[in-house]
């Protein structure tokens, strides 16, 4: 894995574009004026959980025994799943009502720090601990396009509308699918020749 590669991943599992109606639904109830705070918040709480999950994740595997064909198995099963509703999404809003200002959840986690990009940060690490800064640079790279195009949001809603929105995760859920299994036939394969 290249560090582009792990960038193009993390983007695909933290699909900001995704994102920003959830984003937009659950600040709806808060006064404009707070908005951004929080989203830059969450953006934050995000990135801290990225972070701790890539240096402490691969030692936690170890120490509970999952091996990392099938973390690489058991990673393109979720992130088939993902690229699935993201191509075709369910009835209903994905939001809950929350009162009050949304803190951690469900901003930073799962929308933005979900179990995918939770489980890719981990098996970025795992594929060659040795490389460290460059998937640490991966993370925060994938942070800072994520953060912007969050901060961003209701202009680019305004932009491109809910079918352009709506379109770039079809198409970002069409790329995650390839990825997806990608991953498991890395994990299978691995697994066939261990």
């Amino acid at each position: 894995m290249t560090l582009v590669s792990a960038f193009v991943l993390l983007i695909l599992v933290m699909d900001p574009a995704g994102n920003v109606p959830l984003f937009i639904a659950t600040l709806a109830p808060v006064d404009a004026s707070r908005r951004r705070t929080i989203v830059v918040r969450e953006l934050l709480f995000a990135l801290v959980a990225l972070v701790l999950f890539l240096f402490a994740g691969p030692y936690v595997l170890q120490g509970i025994g999952i091996s990392e064909e099938a973390l690489s198995i058991s990673g393109g099963i979720i992130l088939f799943l993902i690229a699935l509703r993201m191509i075709f999404p369910g009835q209903g809003g994905a939001t809950e009502e929350i009162e009050g200002e949304p803190f951690l959840v469900p901003l930073a986690i799962p929308f933005l720090a979900g179990p995918s990009a939770l489980a890719s940060v981990m098996l970025i690490m795992s594929s060659d601990p040795t490389r460290w800064p460059v998937w640490l640079l991966a993370v925060l790279l994938a942070w800072a396009v994520s953060a912007t195009v969050l901060l961003l949001g209701n202009s680019l809603s305004d932009f491109l509308g809910a079918r352009g929105l709506l379109a770039i995760e079809r198409l970002m859920g069409m790329v995650l699918t390839a990825v997806a299994v990608e991953m498991f036939m890395t994990g299978l394969r691995a697994f066939g020749t261990g």
